[in-house]
């Protein structure tokens, strides 16, 4: 009786291994013990998982099986081979369908077009929705920066969706957004990142919990082109990529604090998370901190403007006269606008925590005229100034 019941143990654990050989038939080494995890924590749900690895062709399971190495728990227990499969699918589509996509380093193609969500939102299939849509868009550009424009620049008409504070939750899910017709910054950034992926631009997203003078979060999307990585916005600037109007709070951030550092999306695990100003407690969107380079950006910007001759750097300070300390400097928001009423900049002032020499600066046209506008006890006060032809300092006095 022993040597049945023995063979029989040997017949399922042999039946076991070469299911296992099946399912991992493509599969690199390296994501067996992941996957082996990951269908443990998906309990019930592992069959749609299985069922999602072996349903792509070969070629594509070191792909399906990132996917499932690397996904939350929450998607570990609940999402569908369809939505996995679909996915997968059109992401090679796109890939063998635009030029530019071709010849993406696996690990970027991985972690920056492969995945079905941008950060926390809720999953929608919309893969194979907004490959119909923006391929279309890029259809014979010439090259991955002219797509990129095709898709930034066409985005809103195609969609029809706006910004508006009315929207139901920050970080809707694509289909949430069209179906509303607006989201926020936050939502804007994930159809965006979408409609990049969706046709084979890497792209993620980036932004702040809080700006440092602490007037809040924002986020924008970036994508990647020959190993350097680009931001942009659902709606973007008129010079480009690597220009807007949060530049120069960028160029402000600080590395070391999560709420006022930039960050940017990961699929794959950085051992950081994204801080999410919707869930605190969330750490399921991994990210890496790229504050640094916004602050280098910056920097450059300033040099370029400076070194045209057409700009001159303005200082800004803010000063209590009332008061009988010997630095009299206070910390206040401001937002600089030209004649026009275009925004020209902002920033907030130093207080006496700074240096002595640390000032607000902005980089302004020579020989033109400005306002500054800033709220002081329950005040909303406005400064006209002039620029010249060299450096100057604009006093604000209480």
């Amino acid at each position: 009786m022993k040597k049945i019941y023995l063979v029989a143990i040997l017949i399922s654990t042999s039946l076991l291994i070469s299911c296992k050989d099946n399912m991992y038939r493509g599969v690199p080494r390296e994501y067996r013990a992941k996957l082996d995890i990951a269908l443990n924590t998906a309990g019930d749900n592992s069959e749609q998982l299985i069922k999602a690895l072996e349903g792509v062709p070969r070629f594509q399971r070191e792909a399906m099986a990132f996917l499932i190495s690397y996904m939350p728990e929450k998607d570990l227990t609940t999402l569908t081979a369809e939505i996995l499969i679909d996915n997968v699918t059109y992401a090679f589509k796109a890939k063998e369908k635009f030029p530019w996509a071709q010849n993406l380093p696996k690990e970027i193609f991985l972690n920056e077009v492969l995945p079905f969500t941008i950060m926390d939102e809720t999953r929608d299939n919309w893969r194979g929705n907004f490959f119909e849509r923006f391929s279309r868009l890029v259809e014979g550009a010439p090259d991955i920066f002219a797509a990129i424009d095709s898709v930034n620049l066409n985005i809103r008409d195609e969609l029809l969706v706006d910004f508006d504070v009315r929207r139901r939750k920050p970080h809707q899910s694509p289909f949430e957004s069209i179906e509303l017709q607006m989201a926020s910054c936050t939502g804007l950034s994930i159809l965006l990142t979408a409609a990049f992926r969706s046709v084979g631009i890497p792209s993620r997203i980036a932004g702040t919990p809080n700006w440092y003078d602490r007037r809040g979060n924002h986020n924008w999307s970036e994508v990647w082109v020959d190993g350097i990585w680009y931001f942009t916005e659902y709606y973007p600037d008129d010079n480009g990529l690597n220009h807007s109007w949060f530049l120069a709070s960028a160029g402000m951030a600080d590395e070391t604090s999560e709420e006022h550092a930039i960050f940017a999306t990961s699929f794959r695990p950085t051992g950081q998370h994204f801080p999410l100003v919707w869930d605190r407690a969330g750490r399921d969107v991994h990210a890496v901190n790229v504050t640094q380079r916004y602050i280098e950006l910056w920097n450059e910007q300033q040099d370029e403007q400076l070194k045209s001759g057409d700009y001159v750097a303005v200082r800004i300070s803010f000063r209590d006269t009332r008061s009988a300390e010997r630095d009299n400097r206070i910390a206040v928001n401001v937002r600089v606008f030209d004649e026009e009423g275009r925004d020209a900049g902002r920033g907030q002032t130093s207080s006496i925590r700074s240096d002595w020499n640390q000032y607000l600066t902005l980089i302004l046209q020579k020989n033109h005229d400005y306002a500054i506008r800033y709220s002081f006890e329950d005040q909303t006060i406005e400064h006209r100034f002039r620029t010249g032809e060299t450096t100057m300092l604009v006093e604000l006095i209480r």
